[in-house]
């Protein structure tokens, strides 16, 4: 029996993942620039990213947010149907 994934459902969860980790990624920003800044060179192998850095406001954060949620969902629902094909 072939497991088939449910292309909307897929989608769906990614889409809202991403939407919390973009909305946590801000808020930590917001709080704290200069650990969150240490926080993601230690991710990215030491790079200093405070380099490339910018002010960013609220609505910029919020577009950016809701442009991560669609390409996501997108993504999820290419996934789904991919994997749906593959036999």
């Amino acid at each position: 029996m072939k497991e088939e994934l449910k292309p909307r459902r897929i989608a769906l969860s990614l889409a809202i993942v991403v939407g919390i980790i973009s909305i946590v990624c801000a808020l930590l920003i917001a709080v704290s620039p200069q650990l969150t800044m240490n926080l993601f060179g230690s991710i990215f192998h030491g790079i200093d990213v405070s380099q490339i850095a910018s002010t960013i406001s609220w609505g910029s954060a919020l577009l950016g947010t809701l442009v991560a949620i669609a390409l996501a969902y997108v993504t999820g629902w290419l996934f789904a149907v991919v994997y749906n094909s593959l036999k």
